[in-house]
């Protein structure tokens, strides 16, 4: 586990899970067709009645699903050069070429891609894979940085977070001269617009940050606005790589507390007392957390044979969740991204999670 505290980033392929059958809360993918109103309740003729939380996480499915960002409207942004920013390394770095950029973390390739420069960048982390950067040449093995593949592709400024590493692969691009533009990990909703500001600073671009942030923003409160009146369910976030015997349970700081608190819901981990990101899993306490729904990984899903293989784990069955077999699962690359499209996450989250 990282200094962080938080696991290890398994490689995350962004497409919506649809194999593990009824018992597990599916992620519809029909077309949304807009309704229009002509009654009481703020709609008029010509105008489209709000959409319902179905029809939200109907249309955030077939988003997801394309596996494509949706960049800025108009002609993309031209950065304004040199700027000096400050890193969370502790230094103070300057950007005066942004021709050749490579993001070492998925998040942020897509914030730069969505911002509209997607067309300089050189390179991918193995968590960048949705369709504009997947034929993008690799730059890490496993979860590691390789420092010469780096080089080899003359980036002309680094993006990495301070969980990248190693960290004498990072010390090695820093000392052939690149600008190395560190962020902190982003693990609660506020991060995403902070993640989208910081990086379209050093990018020289600060009004296109601007205008995506306004941009999400409006599309998180929207997601957040579906939310139904009522009973808050409570939701395990469960982190697991069954071939490695990874099994943990979320808590304060895991990411997806803040996500599951966006969707109207409460993180079970944290309201049955875990104060730390990640603690291993125990029967003891999968009973005390009182899940009414679990959350996972696509990925850790599959890791233990699906919902039959997870009912199967000591404590998974003696909780509501066990006992209903309530799972919701989301692609690895998408559910903890904190990207451009993380509103779609928190409107199939409000839907899954409150369904009956």
């Amino acid at each position: 586990m990282r200094a962080s505290g938080r696991p290890p980033r398994p490689q995350r392929s962004l497409s919506l899970s649809r194999r593990h059958g009824p018992v597990v809360v599916g992620l519809a993918l029909a077309l949304l067709t807009g309704a229009c109103g002509s009654g009481s309740g703020g709609t008029g003729p010509g105008t489209a009645a709000p959409a319902s939380a179905s029809e939200r996480a109907a249309e955030a499915a077939d988003r997801l699903a394309e596996n494509t960002v949706v960049p800025l409207e108009g002609e993309p942004p031209a950065p304004r050069l040199p700027v000096t920013v400050e890193s969370s390394d502790g230094r103070r770095v300057t950007v005066e070429d942004t021709s050749r950029i490579l993001p070492l973390n998925g998040g942020i390739a897509e914030i730069v891609f969505t911002l509209g420069l997607g067309d300089r960048v050189v390179g991918r982390d193995i968590t960048a894979t949705f369709e504009e950067a997947k034929e993008l040449p690799l730059v890490t093995k496993a979860h590691d940085v390789g420092a010469e593949s780096v080089l080899s592709l003359r980036p002309t400024v680094v993006f990495a977070d301070t969980d990248t590493g190693p960290s004498e692969a990072i010390g090695q691009i820093r000392d052939a001269g690149v600008p190395v533009v560190v962020l902190d990990p982003a693990t609660r909703l506020s991060d995403v617009t902070t993640r989208t500001t910081r990086v379209a600073e050093a990018l020289g671009i600060p009004s296109a940050g601007k205008a995506l942030n306004t941009r999400m923003q409006k599309e998180i409160a929207d997601a957040r606005s579906a939310v139904p009146e009522g009973s808050r369910p409570r939701v395990a976030f469960l982190y697991m790589r069954g071939s490695a015997a990874v099994y943990l349970l979320g808590g304060k700081g895991s990411g997806a507390d803040s996500l599951i608190e966006a969707a109207g819901a409460v993180d079970a981990g944290v309201g049955s007392g875990l104060d730390r990101p990640f603690t291993p899993i125990t029967s003891e306490g999968l009973v005390a957390a009182r899940p009414d729904a679990i959350l996972m990984m696509t990925k850790g899903l599959d890791s233990v044979g699906g919902v039959d293989g997870l009912a199967e784990i000591p404590g998974i069955a003696q909780t509501p969740a066990g006992m209903n077999r309530r799972v919701v699962d989301l692609e690895d690359g998408v559910l903890l991204s904190f990207g451009p499209r993380t509103p779609l996450v928190i409107d199939i989250l409000v839907d899954r999670l409150h369904s009956t």
